[in-house]
C-alpha cells in the first residue's frame, strides 16, 4: 500500500475517533444535567434512542434508494431471516449483560464494581485477537492495561464517612465478582461480534444499524417489563418525566449509536474504547465549572494514565499497518 492511501486511512480513523469523543462528551454532560432536572426512567430513554436511530437510518436509506426504499427494506429485513437472527445476538447479549451488572451492583462495593468493570477494555482486546485474527504488539497490550487502570482510577470515588459499608457475605461478593467478569466478557464479545458483522458482510452501515435498532428495541422492552420499571411505566406512562433536556439525551444517544458503528467499521472496538475514555476525562473536566463537580483525588492520576496509554498505543505502528491491510477499501468499494 502506498503512503498516501495509508495516511488518508489513518486520518479517517483519527477523525471518526475524535467525532465520537466529542459526541460522547456532549451526551454525558447532557445526561448529567438531565438527572439533576428531571426524573425519568433511563430504560425508556434507551428504547426511545433506538427508535430515533431507526428513523435516521430509514431517512438516509430513503434518500439513497428513493422510490425503491420499500423493496430494499423488504429485501434486507424480511427476506434475509438468517441475517436478522445473526444481528439479534449482540442485542440480547447486552440485555444479559445489563442484568448481570445489576446483580453485581447489589452484591459489591461501588469501588470494587467500578474498578473490576473496566476489565471490559481487556476482554474486548482478547476477543478482537481471537475472533478477528488480529495481533497486538507488546507495547499495545501494555497500553491497554494502562488504559484500564487509568479509567478505573478516574472513575473511582472513595466512600464518604457517612456511607454505610457493604455487608454482603463472602459467597455473595464472589457471586457478584463472577457476574461482573461474565458481563465484561459479554461486553467484549458483543462489541467484536458487531464489528465482525459490520466489516465482513455486504450490508451497508445503515442497514446494519437499522437491524440492530430493531432487535435493541425488542430487548429494551423485555428489559423494561422484566424489572420494576415495567410497573412504573404501566402506572405513570412511558414518557413520564420527559423534558426537552431528556429528549436531547435521547437524540444524542441515538447519534452515539450511529457514530460508534462508524468508528467500529472504519477503525475497531479498541479505538472506540480509547475515544470513550478520552470523552470521560473531557466530560469530567467540563463538569467541574459547569456543575460544580468535584472529581475524586484519583482523577488526576487516572487522567495521566489514560493520556499515557493513548501515546503508547498510537506510537505502535505495527498494528496500524496490519489494520490498514485488513480494512482498507479496495478499488470501487465503499467504506460505508
Amino acid at each position: 500500500m502506498g503512503e498516501q492511501p495509508m495516511a488518508a486511512f489513518r486520518s479517517k480513523k483519527i477523525a471518526v475517533a475524535a467525532i465520537l469523543t466529542l459526541q460522547v462528551t456532549a451526551m454525558v454532560l447532557t445526561l448529567r444535567y438531565s438527572k439533576t432536572t428531571a426524573r425519568y426512567l433511563s430504560s425508556t430513554a434507551v428504547v426511545c434512542a433506538e427508535f430515533v436511530k431507526m428513523l435516521v437510518c430509514v431517512v438516509v436509506l430513503t434518500w439513497t434508494y428513493g422510490a425503491g426504499i420499500g423493496d430494499h427494506l423488504m429485501q434486507e429485513l424480511l427476506m434475509k431471516p438468517r441475517d436478522m437472527v445473526l444481528v439479534s445476538v449482540p442485542a440480547f447479549l447486552y440485555l444479559i449483560q445489563n442484568n448481570l451488572l445489576f446483580y453485581a451492583m447489589e452484591h459489591l462495593d461501588a469501588a470494587v464494581y467500578q474498578v473490576t468493570y473496566q476489565l471490559k477494555i481487556l476482554t474486548t482486546a482478547i476477543c478482537t485477537v481471537l475472533m478477528l485474527d488480529r495481533r497486538l504488539t507488546t507495547q499495545q497490550w501494555v497500553a491497554l492495561i494502562v488504559l484500564t487502570a487509568g479509567v478505573a482510577l478516574a472513575q473511582l470515588q472513595p466512600p464518604s464517612k457517612d456511607q454505610p459499608k457493604h455487608s454482603a457475605s463472602l459467597s455473595s461478593q464472589t457471586a457478584g465478582i463472577l457476574a461482573l467478569l461474565v458481563a465484561c466478557f459479554t461486553s467484549g464479545f458483543a462489541g467484536v461480534y458487531t464489528e465482525k458483522l459490520l466489516k465482513q458482510t455486504q450490508a451497508s452501515l445503515w442497514i446494519r444499524n437499522l437491524q440492530l435498532a430493531v432487535w435493541s428495541i425488542v430487548a429494551g422492552f423485555i428489559g423494561i417489563f422484566s424489572t420494576n420499571d415495567g410497573a412504573v411505566v404501566m402506572e405513570k406512562g412511558f414518557f413520564d418525566g420527559y423534558t426537552q433536556v431528556v429528549w436531547c439525551v435521547v437524540v444524542l444517544q441515538a447519534c452515539s449509536g450511529i457514530v460508534v458503528a462508524l468508528v467500529i467499521k472504519i477503525a475497531d472496538n479498541i479505538v472506540k474504547n480509547f475515544s470513550v475514555a478520552m470523552s470521560l476525562l473531557l466530560a469530567t473536566v467540563i463538569s467541574m465549572p459547569l456543575f460544580s463537580f468535584e472529581p475524586s483525588p484519583y482523577f488526576v492520576v487516572g487522567a495521566m494514565l489514560v493520556l499515557a496509554s493513548v501515546q503508547l498505543y498510537s506510537t505502535s505502528t505495527n498494528y496500524v499497518g496490519n489494520l490498514f491491510k485488513r480494512q482498507a477499501p479496495r478499488g470501487g468499494e465503499c467504506c460505508v
